[in-house]
């Protein structure tokens, strides 16, 4: 049997690995699955069933998790938080392109100011921004190329109040290109989809992994930190050798070599229970 991956090496988290796993096969079934299947599974992916059993213990902690107990053995299935945000997953990764050839010039800025003793909120109001495709360009001003619902970005915080929000067109003397140069880090972007090529674009991707269940799930978890992390800047404004576009089609290309054979696998290997 080939040696297990070394997911450091690939830098993905194995909380990732978990999740993509979760929304790949257990999101959408009122399912819960048995801990010695996650042991398995991420076991080949050279995590130890320690690191399981302490990753599984945090998710429920989280929200993320729930405990089925069925006797001497634990089961655990999905909360309404995990369902959000694997929906969320799968909607960046396989029914958003990235590329963004369609927009219709129409920006979303906010503004905030909020007292220097809200540190954690400012925190959580910047890493929710960022999550939702802003990118800063001044003290409290941020701007992201689409229609966004700021509303659901920044709901349970407490800052109507301190918020600001106005949509649509740029107008002179805006110089848009400059502008998504200081929002956006387009250099970290395109290295991050040429890392990804380079992994991928291969006759054997990834050759120490096992099977292709296994390279199915750190193909999807890779490709997904890096859509988390793309604003989806409009196409007029990138570059004409983006390397975000050859990488998409890469990545259908290799979902249907995977896809079929990993189901497969999970469905044998993976054991659950119904829940009610």
């Amino acid at each position: 049997m080939s040696r297990a991956v070394e997911v450091e090496a690939l830098k993905v988290r194995p909380q990732s690995l978990m999740l993509t796993y979760l929304g790949n096969y257990v999101l959408g079934r009122d399912v819960a699955v048995f801990s010695g299947s996650f042991i398995e599974v991420l076991g080949r992916l050279g995590i130890g069933e320690h690191a399981v059993r302490s990753m599984l213990s945090r998710m429920v902690t989280r929200g993320l998790l729930a405990r089925y107990p069925d006797g001497r053995r634990m089961f655990f299935g999905l909360t309404e938080r995990s369902r959000r945000i694997l929906a969320d997953g799968e909607e960046r990764v396989w029914r958003r392109s990235v590329i963004n050839d369609d927009w219709d010039g129409s920006w979303t800025v906010l503004a905030f100011s909020l007292p220097e003793s809200w540190q954690s909120r400012r925190h959580e109001l910047r890493s929710r921004l960022a999550w939702a495709g802003f990118g800063p360009v001044g003290n409290g001003l941020w701007i992201s190329p689409a229609r966004v619902d700021v509303a659901e970005v920044t709901a349970d915080l407490g800052l109507d109040t301190h918020v600001r929000v106005f949509a649509g067109p740029s107008v002179p003397p805006t110089d848009e290109p400059r502008m998504i140069r200081d929002a956006f880090d387009l250099d970290g972007l395109a290295a991050g989809y040429r890392a990804w090529l380079e992994r991928w674009d291969r006759p054997d991707p990834v050759p120490e992994a096992s099977d292709d269940l296994i390279r199915y799930l750190l193909m999807s978890t890779e490709w997904l930190g890096l859509v988390r992390a793309d604003p989806r800047i409009p196409l007029r404004h990138l570059p004409t050798d983006w390397p975000a576009i050859r990488a998409q089609k890469l990545l259908y290309t290799l979902r249907d070599r995977y896809q079929a054979k990993a189901r497969d696998i999970a469905d044998r290997t993976v054991e659950l229970i119904e829940l009610r």
